[in-house]
């Protein structure tokens, strides 16, 4: 399918701005050997649990509803919950907008690993014709950017986090892939009671799974690789292997940050 925009939907600047793909070393394998992208289901990651659910407090203005009014809490119970099966639909690959590498991304994502060099314009190509539907944009960063638009909109809040998580600078490519046959209730209990969240007596249906794969052209994408700075020598030798199997030319160097 095209390559979908919303409504919302923000790019770079210019088309051709450099991004990276921070990876474990295991998943640098992985894309390697199998020539995929791993696209994650929102509610899986491990970062923050509340990932493409907007705060309660916006979902009360937006509805109108007052706090501590049964009615109304029981109401934003309800739609809470919708909106926490809503994002499984979404599948995610993530990216990071690169200005100049930073220790906390290494840390965080890949302390003896890689990055995956590419473009948004490249990236973008390879999402163009996937067999889901698919998004791919910026990522916005607090409450405020959806206070401009006052929605209840999934998309935006798949594409919008908190505040705490902007020194990401997230470029994000996501399939969206729904359960067609969920009837989006399984937050209620055995009393017809809306909960926030899914309840475990309610499971998903067993192939809504965790994670897809999707196979793309890996030298359409990549324009280099960099090495963790805290990665071994034989991590570093081992990437310039794959590179060479795999016959790729781009280059394969170590951080900038080693000769901090």
């Amino acid at each position: 399918m095209p390559l979908q925009p919303y409504f919302d939907n923000l790019e770079p600047d210019s088309p051709d701005v450099e991004i990276w793909r921070f990876l474990p070393f295991v998943f640098f394998e992985d894309l390697m050997a199998n020539d995929e992208l791993y696209f994650c289901r929102a509610d899986l990651f491990k970062q923050d649990e509340n990932e493409g659910i907007p705060p309660d407090d916006y979902v009360r203005r937006v509805m109108g509803l007052q706090r501590y009014v049964l009615k109304d809490e029981t109401e934003l119970s309800h739609q809470m919950g919708t909106l926490a099966q809503d994002r499984e639909a979404s599948y995610v690959n993530c990216w990071h907008l690169h200005r100049h590498e930073t220790v906390e991304m290494w840390e965080d994502f890949a302390k003896d690993g890689v990055a995956i060099r590419s473009r948004y314009d490249l990236l973008k190509s390879v999402m163009d014709g996937m067999l889901d539907m698919a998004h791919l944009g910026l990522m916005r960063y607090g409450e405020e950017r959806l206070n401009q638009t006052g929605r209840i909109n999934v998309l935006q809040f798949i594409n919008t986090k908190r505040k705490r998580f902007e020194r990401e600078c997230e470029v994000r490519a996501i399939l969206w892939c729904p359960d067609w046959f969920a009837g989006g209730n399984r937050h209620f209990d055995m009393n017809n009671f809306p909960h926030s969240r899914p309840l475990p007596e309610n499971p998903r249906h067993h192939w809504v799974h965790e994670f897809k794969r999707r196979r793309i052209d890996l030298k359409a994408l990549i324009t280099g690789i960099v090495v963790s700075p805290w990665a071994t020598k034989e991590v570093f030798e081992a990437v310039k292997q794959w590179v060479q199997v795999k016959n790729h030319s781009y280059e394969v160097r170590q951080s900038d940050l080693n000769n901090c």
